[in-house]
């Protein structure tokens, strides 16, 4: 048994574990035998000392394999991809059958939405019928069949990181970008995919907020990637603004099958394409990331990722009607609200935070995780960072039900946005993280 006083010590004091006593450490938290005070005692120690490589490493797959873990066959090279979180992030829903009708097997395990960020599993409930959780014989099946599928996580894979997290939440212990890291990756390698795409956020409406902070993250989950023998890359995309122009479940699922029908806003197409392109890269279809957008956007233009689409929602019982007909099929609240700029000018600033908290008034998310959601409600935002606006124009056009939250929720909007004289469009990738060594440039 683990001598966890001596433990804690141990970091505290800044020395190195034992790769083995990092194991029985996680193996006994998960078996209830270490009491969550000393859990909480050495996560704050890491929080200050950090963990080196070796003991990162190590730390992430005993979280990894504290449960099952999805195995595909030798022959599918899976391909996912993880964003860490923001207002109006529809990508996951576009990209799955975009980089499958590419040649690459996507097979995405995706969560639901807590705070002020969306969850891809919500949004897919919108769509009558999906089945959002699959059994691990069912989401290995499938991609074998059609080349990918999308499921929430089960309560079975990687267990361990659940509870580190839980603990986390609560302890003031979750800006360690170590920890961070260990999270994401050892969630990504139970999945079974071989190779990682990271959408790591920037801006005001991300969980990091800094530019330094964020590329500090990308870089980790990139050499630890590495590490553990899984290829990776990361992009740095802002969230100083909701990316596309609808925030809401049923809505953002309605925009992403504009972009697969190769319509819809510009920023939402570029940032599927550039993650698409680095999906299809790491899967082995394109020599480079570059060649991997195009293909992507062939993909698009050709209607064979709306195709794919299609068959993705036949697999997992999904109604159709929302290809065809969405306005009937994802149907949005009824009541509309409009708020208009005070002033004339350059729309200059977004708080984006404020907006998915204003969602998440309306109904739209989640306070607690046992929460219920309504899946109609939206913001429409109608102007973007860099564009004109005269006195009276429309910024949000809010679809709500008359709600208690309502009047709290629009009262959030009017102070979401600033209107300046000037105000430069900022590019919605920032940067680019490759592993060290691959010879090409990060841009």
């Amino acid at each position: 048994m683990i001598d966890m006083p001596r433990f804690i010590e141990s970091k505290r004091d800044g020395l190195e574990h034992a790769l083995s006593e990092l194991q029985e450490f996680v193996r006994a938290f998960q078996a209830g035998e270490v009491p969550d005070y000393q859990a909480s005692a050495w996560l704050m120690a890491v929080l200050f000392r950090g963990l080196c490589e070796k003991e990162l490493e190590a730390f992430t797959l005993a979280l990894a394999n504290s449960g099952s873990v999805v195995k595909f066959p030798e022959k599918l090279a899976c391909v996912d991809k993880h964003s860490t979180g923001g207002v109006g992030d529809k990508t996951s829903l576009v990209l799955v059958p975009l980089v499958a009708s590419c040649g690459v097997p996507v097979a995405k395990l995706s969560g639901r939405g807590l705070g002020f960020t969306g969850g891809t599993v919500d949004k897919l409930e919108s769509i009558e019928g999906f089945k959002t959780h699959l059994s691990r014989t069912e989401f290995v099946r499938q991609v074998e069949k059609i080349g990918c599928a999308i499921s929430g996580h089960s309560e079975d894979l990687a267990p361990a990181e659940k509870r580190f997290y839980e603990l986390r939440d609560v302890t003031g212990t979750i800006p360690s970008i170590p920890l961070i890291a260990s999270s994401i990756l050892s969630k990504k390698i139970a999945g079974g995919s071989r190779s990682f795409v990271f959408d790591v956020k920037t801006g005001n409406g991300a969980f990091m907020r800094t530019l330094e902070d964020s590329r500090a993250l990308a870089r980790q989950l990139v050499e630890l990637s590495g590490k553990l023998g899984h290829r990776s890359l990361a992009l740095i995309s802002g969230m100083d603004q909701p990316l596309g122009r609808w925030v809401g479940n049923a809505a953002e699922v309605r925009e992403a099958i504009d972009i697969l029908k190769n319509t819809g806003p510009s920023d939402t197409r570029e940032l599927c394409t550039r993650l698409g392109g680095a999906m299809v890269f790491l899967g082995g279809k394109a020599k480079t990331p570059q060649e991997g957008e195009d293909l992507c956007r062939m993909a698009l233009a050709g209607g064979n990722a709306l195709e794919q689409f299609r068959i993705l929602l036949e697999a997992q019982k999904g109604q159709t009607l929302c290809i065809d007909e969405p306005e009937l099929a994802l149907p949005l609240a009824p009541v509309r609200t409009v708020i208009r700029s005070k002033y004339k000018g350059m729309l200059a600033f977004f708080e984006t935070s404020r907006i998915g908290t204003a969602l998440r008034h309306l109904g739209g998310g989640r306070r607690k995780k046992e929460d219920s959601i309504d899946l109609g409600v939206a913001i429409e935002v109608q102007v973007k960072i860099g564009e004109e606006v005269s006195e009276g124009d429309p910024i949000f056009t809010v679809y709500r039900r008359n709600a208690a939250g309502d009047l709290e929720a629009l009262a959030l909007l009017e102070k979401a946005y600033a209107v300046s004289e000037a105000a430069p469009a900022q590019p919605v990738v920032r940067e680019v993280i490759e592993p060290l060594g691959t010879g090409r440039k990060n841009s």
